[in-house]
């Protein structure tokens, strides 16, 4: 997949397919996308000091950085675990520019993230370990029991044999109970989906450009 590199409204990249039409984050504000779904919304609600996080679509990275520096803001020590069927090129990993844009400008942490190898463990540094699996998640075998999960895959109508009732069945059964499940989606039929796995589902405001997301907790 050819993959072009864009600017959002809030200055942070993003990357577009244009085989699939579709952009990696919302061009309303990669970051504020990020920071408002998973971040605010999600990491910020999970009240322990060790945390394993699943994450559906690694992507640029994006969500693993900030995951990261929320850690080293608020001394958590964080298993990163996160899936990725089609990785970015290298050559790409110096332009996009979240770090830079970051509280932490930590551009060294950014390409550790994304050099880390596949289907092993890397310790970035004393707050986030992370785990990479270069599977599909529709064949992904879960090894690890989730606090949170980041549901970020490209959405329902462009991929939806991610979204199906027999996904978050398998993500749900290794959730530990009252785990948290964010996705920016707000669709009807992926709510439904993901109450009938055993979460109790809310909506809540989206970010920006976005009026409903959301959130999902096990039962």
């Amino acid at each position: 997949m050819k993959r072009e590199l864009i600017k959002t409204e809030d200055g942070s990249h993003t990357l577009y397919i244009k085989e699939m039409d579709e952009q990696y984050h919302s061009i309303h504000g990669a970051i504020q996308e990020s920071n408002h779904v998973f971040i605010e919304a999600g990491l910020s609600i999970i009240d322990l000091e060790e945390i394993t996080i699943f994450e559906a679509g690694f992507g640029t990275g994006l969500n693993a950085y900030l995951t990261w520096e929320y850690a080293k803001q608020h001394n958590k020590k964080i298993h990163f675990v996160t899936i990725e069927l089609y990785p970015i090129d290298n050559e790409i990993i110096p332009l996009l520019n979240y770090a830079s844009l970051t509280k932490s400008n930590n551009q060294e942490i950014f390409n550790k993230l994304h050099l880390a190898k596949w289907d092993t463990t890397t310790q970035i540094d004393q707050y986030l370990t992370i785990t990479k699996f270069k599977q599909d998640l529709t064949t992904f075998n879960h090894l690890h029991y989730y606090d949170l999960v980041y549901f970020d895959a490209f959405g329902p109508d462009k991929q939806p044999q991610l979204w199906t009732d027999e996904i978050f069945e398998r993500i749900t059964a290794k959730t530990n109970k009252n785990g948290v499940l964010v996705t920016y989606s707000a669709k009807g039929v992926v709510r439904r989906s993901i109450i009938k796995s055993g979460f109790e589902v809310e909506r809540i405001p989206g970010p920006p450009g976005k009026r409903q997301m959301m959130r999902g907790r096990k039962i």
